[in-house]
């Protein structure tokens, strides 16, 4: 859906408040009005951006999913692909931790209250992936990983930092086995796995501790 006017800064505040909403209070609480008072604008603004509800939703999956490919984008490619590949890792935990309310609503972690997602909803984000598969084909070029499917390659480690993503914003992951551990250790394993030298990813991803992206 693209917004009907001319100022999108108001729209992403829109979204983001709208997704807080969600999280904190729950469905019931989202109401134009209550979404107005949130950003300081008025009632006539929102319907302006959105035409109801379901609009409102699918906007705010859309908007995460932009977020999220722009952050995996800005990661770049370097000429170590596996370095790369712990860049991007990093990144997508990083964007799910600045953008956490709608990081659960992309992926349905939040009541929407009656709304459901369609297919094609959900399929939206999958061009997120790109930059990874990207990376992926290009390790196996150079011989820094088995050569294999690169699609499942990627995914693999998408389900991976799904879960450990989601485990981190719940605040179950804690010492010792805290979610900086749990980053290390599971892409290490996902690339060992796929025949990454386990020293050149560690040093990699000990460069970004804490999923901070380069």
């Amino acid at each position: 859906m693209s917004p009907r006017t001319t100022n999108p800064a108001l729209g992403v505040q829109l979204l983001e408040a709208a997704a807080q909403l969600l999280a904190e209070e729950g469905p019931a609480a989202l109401s134009t009005r209550r979404l107005a008072a949130a950003v300081g604008t008025s009632t006539t603004a929102v319907y302006t951006h959105f035409g109801g509800k379901n609009d409102l939703v699918r906007a705010m999956v859309q908007e995460g999913f932009r977020l999220l490919d722009r952050r995996l984008r800005d990661v770049g490619e370097s000429s170590d692909p596996v370095a790369d590949i712990c860049a991007l890792g990093a990144a997508y935990r990083r964007n799910a931790l600045e953008h956490r309310h709608l990081y659960g609503v992309m992926f349905g972690g939040a009541s929407l209250g009656g709304f459901s997602l369609t297919e094609e909803d959900r399929q939206h984000g999958r061009y997120t992936l790109n930059v990874l598969v990207r990376a992926v084909e290009r390790g196996m070029e150079m011989r820094r990983l088995d050569t294999g499917d690169e699609y499942l390659v990627a995914h693999q480690m998408w389900v991976a930092l799904h879960g450990l993503v989601t485990l981190e914003l719940g605040g179950y992951l804690v010492a010792p086995y805290d979610a900086d551990v749990c980053f290390e250790a599971q892409v290490t394993g996902l690339l060992v796995s796929v025949g990454a030298d386990r020293d050149a990813v560690i040093a990699a991803l000990r460069g970004r501790r804490g999923g901070t992206d380069r």
